[in-house]
Parts: C-alpha cells; structure tokens; sequence
C-alpha cells in the first residue's frame, strides 16, 4: 500500500513527503482528526518509507516498498487492535506482582514503537513514556530512523510531563508521532514544540463510493447512513458494525421514548435490562450511549434549522416529530443526563438501573 493508496487530505500527505524527500522531518508531529481519519496509518506509512531498503521513489519523492524485510516487520503492527490485544492477554497470563509493572506496548521492529493508550483507564502512563526515554537516544539498531507512534495521546499529567522533557532536547534521529482527535487537550507546551497536521473528514459522497466498493453488500441507502454517521472518516466506515449500530439506535429510541409521551415503560425496562454487567455488557453500553449523543446532535441540527447536517437522514421524519416535541434547555439536560449515565459506568454502577434512571429523568 503505497502513498497513492492513501484516501483522501492529498495536500497533507505531499507535505509529509517533501519533509522526507529534504530530509527535513521535525521531530514531533501531531496528527489530529476524527476517528477513522487515517492517522495511525499514514504514521505507519512514513515510517516504513523512513526505514524501507528499497527506497523508491514515485512523482519524484520518496516511498516505501511494502517487501523489503523493514517495511514488512513494520507492517506487522498494521493492524494494531489485533497486536494490542496479543499485548493485553500477554500481560493478563503474567503474575499478578510482574503484570502491576507491565505496561503495554506494540514493538514489530527494534526502531518502531506504538505506544497504545494502557487499560483498563485507557490513558498513556508514565512508565510507557519512560520505555520511550529510554530507547529513544540510542541510534537506531537496524534502520535509519526511530519512530514513535503514540495511537491515541491522551496522557495521564505525570506521562505528559514526562513527555515534556524528551521533545525539549530530542534526539536527530527519531521521530515522534502524536495521533488525536482533539489537539486542545494536549498541554500547550507540547503542542508548542510539535509540528501540526490535520486530516479532514472525507466527504459523505466520497466515503459512499469507497463503501460500494468494500461493502457491495449493503443497499445504497445503509451506505448513505454508514458514511454520514462515521463522520468522513474512512477507516471507521470501513469496519463499522451496521446492525449493531441499528440495533443501537433502536435502543435509544426507546429509551428517549418516556420524554416523547410515551406512557408504557414496559419496552423501556425490557431494553435496558439487556445492558449487564462484564465486558460484553460494557461495549454495548458505550455504544449506546454514543448512539444516544448521536441522536441528541440531530435533534439540536433540527431545532437550529440545519436538517442537512443530520446524520440519521433515514429516520429523518421520526427525528422532526421528537424535535418539535423538545426545546434546547432539555437538548442541554439530555446531554448532562447522559455525560452522568457515563460517569456511572466507570463507577461500575448498575448499568440498566443507570439507563433507566436517565431516561425517566428526561420526562416532561
């Protein structure tokens, strides 16, 4: 997969490519865009193309190979969910004294390091940022350049802090990445010493085309919600769960179904039971409640006079009898409402008790 396979923001991909071609490349880069954007993988991309054998060249710039021995082992944390969860289970078989002091990280190749957000807070960790430390001022041991990708960089203080210090003196021959989707909430002195890069949302016409040709499967009008509900984000379209999202959003109906006059809760209480404790239950939950600030945003497009922002354009009629039914202070109460169903959940608070609460809550 070379740089021409790469869908979409082309002028930032060039600006990355005329940094390699001048050897120029900064030493921190933060890439920022919505979820499924293409950060990790142009990540990926340049650092196959800083450490390929081969280096070729296409329209005059460097590349990568995709065969060579370094693009392959990098390749091999392509897929970073499947190496993240080889790392966990890792971890989980360890004692329970050596697995308190195993951080997660996925390492394909000696000089290439993603560097995933630690579970169960999802946060990076100091001792992560401190592996980086150590590694990183060594010279490379079998390529031309070090790279570190942090997947997601939402950092815990201390880790930040930490951070902190190795962008004031790094070293010339490695490479930090930064990928986010909401740049704001790095510290502004590591904004301040990392280059920025944006990846625009694609779109919706553009992700439709691309999901007739991965997904031919679905009907034009799936495709059509797929696109606009993914944002213009491609990889997130191209692995999206359709009928779990329907079966979601169904759901949530149900759930916004008390504030809308429905009188019978039996349909309420036979929905949120479903949602029960364990990592099944927990997934399903946070899927719901995305699906939930989904539905919100398309009533507050509605309410605002902007019906073509609404994103589940196919229950479009559905959505402008709820609207008519709502004003803002309750738009603002619902989305408080829900922000406290999800603060519950890291408190491990019964979940369908939770859900019930919530939308009993919101009835007029």
């Amino acid at each position: 997969m070379p740089f021409s396979d790469f869908q979409g923001n082309a002028e930032t991909v060039h600006t990355l490519r005329e940094m390699l071609a001048r050897e120029r490349f900064p030493h921190a880069v933060i890439l920022s865009g919505p979820q499924g954007s293409g950060k990790y993988t142009l990540a990926q991309m340049v650092a196959k193309a800083m450490n390929c054998v081969e280096r070729p060249l296409s329209d005059g710039r460097p590349d990568f190979c995709g065969r060579c021995l370094n693009c392959v082992r990098i390749g091999e944390a392509d897929a970073l969910e499947e190496r993240f969860a080889e790392a966990v289970e890792a971890r989980e078989n360890l004692r329970d004294a050596d697995k308190r002091d195993t951080r997660i990280l996925v390492q394909t190749h000696p000089d290439v390091m993603v560097i995933p957000p630690d579970p169960p807070q999802m946060l990076v960790k100091v001792d992560q940022v401190r592996r980086v430390i150590h590694e990183i001022y060594y010279r490379p041991a079998e390529s031309g350049e070090r790279v570190y990708i942090f997947s997601d960089a939402d950092f815990m203080k201390e880790a930040a802090n930490s951070l902190l210090k190795v962008l004031e003196e790094p070293p010339e021959f490695a490479t930090i990445f930064l990928l986010t989707d909401n740049p704001t909430a790095l510290l502004p002195t590591i904004r301040s010493r990392c280059m920025h890069l944006r990846l625009a949302p694609l779109p919706a016409a553009e992700v439709e085309q691309y999901l007739a040709k991965v997904r031919p499967q679905w009907k034009a009008k799936e495709r059509a919600l797929v696109a606009r509900v993914c944002g213009g984000g491609l990889g997130r379209a191209r692995t999206f769960d359709l009928a779990a999202y329907l079966a979601a959003r169904q759901d949530a109906l149900t759930l916004l179904g008390p504030a809308m006059g429905t009188a019978d809760h039996s349909a309420l209480f036979r929905a949120t039971d479903t949602y029960r404790a364990g990592a099944d239950g927990k997934a399903k939950t946070e899927q719901l409640v995305r699906t939930l600030y989904g539905l919100l945003e398309d009533l507050l497009f509605l309410k605002s006079g902007t019906p073509e922002l609404v994103r589940n354009h196919d229950i479009q009629p559905d959505l402008v009898k709820m609207a008519a039914q709502v004003d803002f202070p309750w738009l603002a109460t619902a989305a408080q409402r829900l922000g406290e169903v999800e603060t519950g959940m890291r408190r491990n608070l019964l979940r369908s008790l939770a859900l019930d609460t919530f939308a009993t809550s919101l009835e007029r």
